[in-house]
């Protein structure tokens, strides 16, 4: 696999963070870094997959009322609370 060097400017702090997590795992800060950047950028596309998903959805009027959901999440503090809300059929 190729490499690139990308340079940042961080935080103390946290450069103190990644060097003192890099000794703690024995590992390099790189491949902290690299580890990071990798589980970040999973988490954004994932993000970016329920966000297209959810926006589909809508366009498709697949979506709860939000008087009903607010009903639910009041009734969640009571002692028999309601079921949640489901899509119209």
């Amino acid at each position: 696999m190729e490499n690139r060097v990308i340079t940042a400017h961080i935080p103390i702090s946290l450069a103190e963070q990644v060097d003192a997590i890099a000794e703690r795992l024995e590992r390099s800060r790189g491949w902290v870094v690299k580890q990071a950047l990798t589980d970040w950028i999973a988490l954004e596309e994932e993000r970016r997959t329920m966000t297209l998903e959810a926006l589909t959805e809508v366009d498709r009027n697949e979506v709860v009322a939000h008087e009903d959901v607010q009903a639910w999440a009041v009734s969640l503090g009571r002692l028999n609370p309601q079921p949640p809300p489901s899509l119209p059929s």
